[in-house]
């Protein structure tokens, strides 16, 4: 994870996007990645794996991004939100279903 960090930050740097990446317009970004995303999904039609992986790429990235830029430690605060997780939906409590849309199978 650090070295994916530490590409960001060279890339940020060479393009000289350390202005623009305040944390209001990364979560703005992250956003618009994220509906990029769910439009390949839009209408049922299901997106490629390529498509896919592109756009959750895209959302990685900018979240990535603004974790730096805040100064967050990912791997803590993922941590901290599968904690809480754990205790606000416990496992015996959770029922499961099918999903309605899986995603395509690789081929």
């Amino acid at each position: 994870m650090k070295q994916i960090v530490e590409q960001l930050r060279k890339f940020r740097k060479e393009r000289d996007w350390e202005q623009f990446h305040t944390p209001e317009a990364l979560a703005r970004a992250l956003i618009v990645e994220a509906a990029e995303l769910n439009e390949l999904f839009l209408w049922g039609e299901d997106g490629s794996q390529e498509r896919i992986a592109e756009e959750l790429a895209d959302v990685f990235i900018y979240a990535l991004n603004m974790a730096d830029i805040c100064g967050f430690d990912v791997k803590e605060i993922i941590q901290n939100k599968i904690a809480k997780n754990a205790v606000k939906y416990p496992a015996k409590k959770e029922v499961k279903s099918e999903a309605v849309n899986p995603l395509p199978q690789k081929q």
